[in-house]
């Protein structure tokens, strides 16, 4: 049975999918931090993944503390999705 992710395509919302597992190991946490350093406040990026980042997470308390708000959307094996949301 195939996984159904909930993050294909970009909303009018400033909603910008990024869908990390496209991305080579070796270079996925700096492209996400990329990712995330271009969000102006407000705007939303939508992490995809296979499986549950929480050493990711722990980085990106450190790196960005009350910056960023991390609102699950998809929390099931083999489906994760989360908002990562810039704020003032």
């Amino acid at each position: 049975m195939q996984t159904i992710h909930i993050c294909n395509h970009t909303t009018p919302e400033a909603i910008y999918p990024f869908d990390a597992r496209g991305v080579a190991k070796r270079f996925r946490h700096a492209a996400i931090f990329g990712a995330l350093d271009a969000l102006i406040p407000g705007e939303i990026m939508r992490f995809c993944n296979d499986h549950d980042p929480l050493p990711l997470l722990a980085q990106l308390d450190q790196r960005y503390g009350a910056g960023l708000r991390i609102e699950y959307q998809q929390r099931e094996p083999g489906a994760i999705v989360i908002d990562f949301i810039r704020v003032g």
